[in-house]
């Protein structure tokens, strides 16, 4: 294992490890260098799984000085990015959006729409959501304000002709080319452009109004339509933008969504009560990095050189305020920042608009990774390698439990096929012979039922799998080894265990988990399979405590059998509908005797009366 350092300051900076390669497998931050990398050198039973694995790979360490935390987390984002450690998140670039912008290179700038990449010179607004919307108000916003929207060749090519385009005929543009507006006009029209797009609506619109009152009262007839029309155009153009707050309200609004290994972080920016523009980021998680820190690495992204900061930003309680966001917002505005939790109201409304964009992102992106066949396919082969298995694990079947102390127990088994969901084959087991917290031993009943009918699958149509993954660590792993050998089958099933929380994998005669790379589509289809598993079990498990609670209630009821049981519930709709009865009602039910009717009403509001448990998971 790699010896510490001599030397380590005490100031604030980044941390690098690298491998034997040279390569830098792990990059952080750290307020005090020396008390920050003493964690990483201590016994390797007193370290966590992920960075004892990582001190099992680095070789050497550097650190780069800083003059401030704020700096180390600026420069830690760069280092991030350009070395993409395969042990910290990665921020993964989202370049699909639409981008408004206006290049500011030439004599006269001119705005377009882009998808493309950036560059110096140009003045980028967005992304936006929709492509569609976004032409529009550009196309009503150059009635009002008619700059050049023309590639530089089409520009030189007209002012070689001495003729302009057919755009200056209809009114979408001042003819720059032709000279015919003055250098001065056509730069006011630049900025009143841009600013629509900072939010600036109602300053232009107030504008526009005083020019068509001032010529208006001039007789100046035609630069009153003029202004009238523009106007006109402005309020089309903005009709696009939600107006999600009636103030005039200037904040951006973050929200972090987090599923599996993968984690979306949204920023809508609102100007004078409307959303303006929308940032996102998807990162590839490293292990279990709370939201915080998962905000933390997509800061820099977000905010770039050209991103404006408001003096207010809207967060969830779970991005609780900490000093060094607020830090860094604060040093990258020059002014104070005041970070906001709200809990109800229009704000509020705002934020949970953002969470459900941020899932939403997250569940489009997962929706593209299951329809890609290629994808799905480099996952199986990434996971077979990985597990050094003969053939990609075109078949798996995953197994995991769901009780309540003890009680209850049930398994379930999914089902995936060419990386995608068979639930015709999924099945549901209830245990039978476990008593009490035993996971380990209800997971080797249920896969021992599953291994002993392994051969008989073929003839059923019920297929063998390639792949069979225990959702749980070792100790799970060697109840389904033990398993397979009492059924015969040790040599035809390939086993793997999912550890819950490092997710970590585990081969049967092998000490050393195996480790995914994170964002890897092998990890992603991994933690799907063990995702439906739980979501299977936890399914079924809570269907049967139901019923289980049901008949606890009404059992004991001298004349109140199963069948009746099920008429009751079915008359009444629910327990607590029953219990509401009175005996009158309970009597004048036609199929239940009266007698019956009494002692249930005595069994329901009696002293010691039985209530339904409504407990968590």
């Amino acid at each position: 294992m790699l010896e510490k350092p001599e030397g380590i300051p005490s100031s604030s900076g980044c941390y690098l490890f690298r491998n034997e390669q040279g390569e830098v497998v792990y990059v952080g931050k750290a307020l005090s260098l020396t008390q920050r990398l003493s964690n990483y050198f201590q016994k390797p039973e007193s370290l966590d799984i992920k960075t004892r694995t990582l001190m099992r790979e680095a070789t050497s360490v550097e650190w780069i000085v800083t003059p401030t935390e704020v700096d180390a987390l600026i420069l830690e984002n760069e280092l991030i990015k350009a070395n993409q450690p395969r042990y910290n998140m990665r921020l993964k670039d989202d370049r699909s959006y639409p981008y408004v912008a206006i290049d500011y290179r030439p004599k006269y700038p001119y705005a377009y729409v882009t998808r493309g990449p950036h560059y110096k010179g140009v003045r980028y607004y967005g992304p936006f959501t929709n492509v569609g919307p976004l032409r529009r108000t550009i196309d009503e916003l150059l009635k009002a304000y008619p700059l050049r929207s023309c590639s530089n060749h089409k520009f030189q090519h007209h002012e070689r002709l001495g003729r302009p385009c057919l755009l200056y005929d209809v009114g979408k543009c001042v003819g720059p080319c032709v000279g015919a507006v003055d250098d001065e006009k056509y730069k006011e029209m630049v900025a009143s452009f841009g600013q629509f797009f900072d939010g600036g609506v109602s300053d232009l619109r107030g504008r526009l109004t005083l020019e068509m009152t001032q010529a208006a009262a001039k007789r100046d007839y035609e630069g009153a339509a003029h202004a009238r029309d523009s106007l006109t155009a402005l309020d089309r153009a903005g009709n696009d933008q939600r107006v999600v707050l009636d103030d005039e309200s200037n904040l951006d609004v973050l929200s972090v969504a987090v599923q599996g290994s993968r984690a979306a972080v949204v920023l809508f920016r609102v100007r004078n009560g409307r959303i303006i523009g929308r940032k996102t980021q998807l990162l590839d998680l490293s292990f279990e990095e709370t939201h915080a820190q998962i905000l933390e690495t997509a800061l820099g992204s977000l905010y770039d050189e050209e991103t404006e900061i408001p003096g207010v930003v809207i967060l969830e309680n779970e991005l609780a305020p900490d000093a060094l966001v607020v830090e860094y917002l604060e040093k990258k505005r020059g002014r104070r920042v005041q970070l906001v939790v709200p809990q109800r109201g229009k704000r509020k409304r705002v934020l949970d608009m953002a969470v459900d964009d941020a899932n939403a992102l997250l569940a489009r992106d997962s929706l593209r990774r299951q329809s890609d066949h290629n994808t799905r396919a480099r996952a199986l082969q990434e996971l077979g390698a990985a597990l050094g298995l003969a053939e990609p694990p075109f078949r798996m079947e995953c197994f995991d439990m769901s009780h309540l102390q003890g009680t209850n127990y049930v398994g379930s088994m999914v089902v995936f096929e060419d990386g995608l969901p068979k639930k015709s084959d999924y099945r549901h087991f209830n245990v039978k012979t476990i008593l009490g917290n035993d996971d380990v031993g209800a997971m080797h009943e249920v896969v021992g039922r599953r291994f002993r009918h392994w051969n008989a699958g073929a003839n059923s149509g019920f297929r063998n799998a390639n792949l069979v993954i225990i959702d749980g660590g070792i100790a799970q792993l060697g109840a389904a080894l033990r398993a397979a050998n009492e059924a015969g089958v040790e040599d035809e099933v390939e086993l793997c265990a999912l550890a819950k929380r490092e997710e970590l994998l585990y081969r049967p005669q092998s000490p050393d988990p195996v480790i995914l790379d994170r964002g890897s589509e092998a990890l992603y289809l991994v933690q799907r399979i063990r995702d439906e598993a739980h979501r299977f079990a936890i399914s079924f498990h809570r269907s049967k405590r139901g019923k289980s609670m049901v008949a606890s209630v009404l059992d004991g009821v001298s004349g109140l059998g199963p069948a009746r049981q099920a008429q009751l519930l079915s008359e009444f709709g629910s327990i607590d509908d029953v219990r509401r009865a009175t005996i009158d009602e309970l009597a004048q039910i036609s199929w239940l005797p009266e007698s019956v009717a009494g002692r249930l009403y005595d069994h329901l509001h009696g002293p010691k009366s039985p209530t339904l448990d409504r407990g968590g998971e």
